[in-house]
């Protein structure tokens, strides 16, 4: 298809961790989305995809998403234009609520490649098998199978404690039939109050789902380099004694969490949580 006037840059969006199931052979993406494996690529300005239809490309890549409109709305100041700049074409994915759900709980504390590895294990020993191009992939497992799952058979994945919270919060959906899309019609701090009655799911865990999956543009999830980025570039827009208390500890409190959340779905507004993935792949890139 081609996508002459649609801003896309395909490596951006897949390598700013966002996602966990995609890796690069060749030209080609290869993923493993809603229990099957497909391929994409981008060729100047053509995007090219395999075992996938246009409207699923299309929805799931976000490719409906305005990034112009986008860019006036954040473009707010010189850093968060130089972001821009860089970044431009990185798109928010629209991933499956589920497996995003359990991806974010596996990912507390931990770095980009071992979240991977923690759900490419999932998969491996709970998912079915399919294939594509020769190559064998694993799709990610159903609520049924997690929740009916050993705990020490989670943990043997790489999950650790996570492995309880992974359980439970299977549970919690398979057994209550606990529709995540459903929240997706729900406003914006009714769905993240929801999503924090599931086990092992604090805020940030609850703002990522909503905005990688939920379509909750608005979300700004705060890790230790959004803080950084605040810290660094937009301190003097805080409260002092917040930045004060901010710049002689480690960590976030949940209080510090919400404070700083807020702040960023104030200053850059519906399209906060564009504004955050930018920001936070600009600092991964450019330290």
């Amino acid at each position: 298809m081609k996508i002459d006037d649609i801003p896309l840059n395909l490596d951006f969006t897949l390598c700013c961790g966002q996602v966990f199931r995609w890796d690069k052979k060749g030209d080609w993406w290869y993923g493993v989305v809603d229990g099957k494996a497909i391929k994409v690529r981008q060729v100047s300005n053509e995007f090219e995809f395999a075992n996938a239809n246009e409207k699923f490309v299309e929805n799931y890549f976000g490719l409906d998403d305005d990034l112009h409109e986008i860019r006036t709305s954040i473009g707010k100041d010189e850093h968060m234009r130089k972001a821009l700049q860089e970044l431009w074409g990185l798109r928010i994915i629209r991933q499956e609520p589920w497996e995003c759900l359990i991806s974010y709980i596996c990912a507390t504390y931990k770095n980009i490649q071992a979240i991977k590895h923690m759900v490419l294990n999932l998969s491996t020993k709970f998912g079915e098998k399919t294939q594509l191009d020769g190559m064998k992939f694993s799709t990610f497992p159903k609520p049924k199978k997690l929740a009916n799952a050993k705990v020490k058979d989670l943990m043997d994945c790489g999950l650790g404690y996570r492995g309880k919270y992974v359980q439970n919060t299977a549970k919690q959906i398979f057994e209550n039939n606990f529709k995540l899309e459903s929240l997706r019609k729900t406003p914006y701090k009714q769905a993240k109050k929801e999503i924090c009655n599931f086990a092992g799911v604090g805020p940030k865990v609850a703002d990522c789902v909503l905005l990688f999956s939920l379509g909750k543009t608005e979300a700004f999830p705060v890790d230790r380099w959004i803080k950084r980025v605040i810290l660094n570039h937009y301190l003097e827009k805080l409260p002092s004694d917040l930045a004060q208390k901010l710049m002689n500890k480690q960590g976030l409190s949940n209080s510090d969490y919400a404070k700083l959340n807020a702040f960023g779905r104030n200053y850059f507004g519906k399209y906060a949580g564009y504004a955050q993935e930018y920001l936070y792949h600009y600092e991964r890139m450019n330290t």
